[in-house]
């Protein structure tokens, strides 16, 4: 099996995508059911304006974080774990891989679950049947690569959006109209420090893989814009959807939402295609990952990695979130690295294999760990102070090592 998905070297000239085709890979990505979900518990604790507030600042942190990885992953043509050649080392970078790689894999099962659960309350269906058949779709899609993607998502992305402006119209017809649904006051309120942490830590471990993605378009400029704007346009979208239904019934699941409004079989095909569109998104990182690591086809891997997580899915769903969400904390100062070597030492990008690339460079794998300590220990935004922490100490770190 050739290396198709360019897992092992750079995205060259000829096999570079537009504008569009990339658009719909980022949207797909960030049409993400976990996002609707947590603008519904934005939207059951903020005021509207409070809300869009959030919203706006949490996705322009994403979008400056994702544009820059995406910069260095178009003008490379690199994925994220051939960058971490250059910082964390050639053996080092595997570190990374194994965190975002099993990651992935883990929020695949989770994913696989999370729509397989509420589709069998629902319809009565039988809940094993409904993983394996889900999982299996979703993993068959992946052998296609970017390619597959950008065809799932040209279909998937249009059809969300729809839909849940559909959803959004009844949230505000059921309310009383927009003026009423504006004019709403939570019972519970939510600290805005702690509602801009949940739009920015509901995407910044997968918005670290975004050099995977965009490293197809065909200027670096391309790929800033195309992060911005998925992050602008779709994860906002994600959360308005969430946050108007939420307000509107009380409740923050989307499903149940949609459910409610008498949409069932809409809220089966908006919850299965947001899923799948981020899975495959997923699985693709994965195979990434771990192909970096074992130098096997990353479609293989993938594919195996759909099975593993299909087969996994309901324990993942109960078991692993946990240790995702320890995981998901440590992986943003991985990013934070990779844009602090980028900015150091951009020379050595424009040839890979670079020539001087060390083994291990502990400097990397010293400032992930800075990087964790500043999102667990200082005040403010978790993973925002995980990314900083990793960029600011790193450049210390590589002198100190000299």
């Amino acid at each position: 099996m050739d290396d198709a998905d360019f897992s092992r070297r750079p995205v060259p000239a000829s096999a570079r995508r537009n504008t569009l085709a990339l658009s719909a890979v980022m949207l797909g990505l960030t049409f993400f059911s976990a996002s609707m979900w947590a603008g519904g518990t934005l939207g059951a604790g903020l005021t509207a304006n409070e809300f869009f507030r959030a919203v706006v600042a949490g996705n322009l942190i994403l979008g400056v974080y994702t544009a820059a990885l995406g910069y260095i992953g178009a003008r490379t043509g690199l994925s994220t774990h051939l960058l971490a050649h250059y910082s964390f080392g050639v053996k080092g970078s595997w570190l990374p891989s194994l965190l975002l790689g099993g990651t992935q894999v883990g929020w695949f099962g989770v994913g696989v679950a999370m729509f397989a659960i509420p589709v069998a309350k629902a319809t009565g269906w039988d809940i094993h049947l409904l993983i394996a058949a889900s999982g299996i779709l979703m993993t068959l899609t992946v052998y296609f690569g970017i390619a597959g993607l950008t065809a799932l998502s040209v279909v998937a992305v249009p059809a969300i959006a729809v839909l849940g402006s559909y959803s959004v119209w009844l949230a505000i017809g059921q309310a009383g109209g927009l003026e009423s649904l504006r004019g709403s006051v939570p019972a519970d309120p939510l600290p805005m420090e702690a509602a801009i942490a949940v739009v920015v830590g509901s995407f910044i471990s997968a918005g670290t893989l975004t050099a995977d993605f965009v490293r197809f378009g065909r200027s670096a400029r391309t790929a800033v814009v195309v992060c911005m704007a998925a992050f602008f346009v779709g994860n906002s979208l994600m959360f308005i959807f969430g946050g108007a239904g939420a307000a509107a019934t009380g409740q923050a699941d989307v499903s149940d939402v949609m459910m409610m409004q008498g949409l069932i079989w809409p809220a089966v095909l908006v919850l299965g295609l947001n899923i799948w569109t981020t899975n495959d998104n997923a699985l693709y990182a994965s195979g990434l990952g771990f192909a970096n690591v074992t130098g096997l086809p990353s479609r293989l891997l993938a594919m195996f990695n759909g099975l593993a997580g299909t087969l996994m899915a309901l324990w993942l769903y109960h078991h692993f979130v946990g240790w995702l969400a320890f995981l998901s904390a440590a992986i943003p100062p991985i990013g934070g690295v990779i844009i602090a070597d980028y900015l150091l030492r951009r020379g050595r990008y424009r040839h890979y294999p670079a020539a001087d690339a060390a083994a291990v460079n502990p400097a990397a794998i010293a400032a992930v760990a800075a990087g964790l300590a500043c999102g667990h220990w200082l005040p403010g935004i978790v993973p925002v102070n995980a990314v900083l922490g990793a960029l600011l100490s790193y450049p210390l770190l590589m002198r100190l090592r000299r």
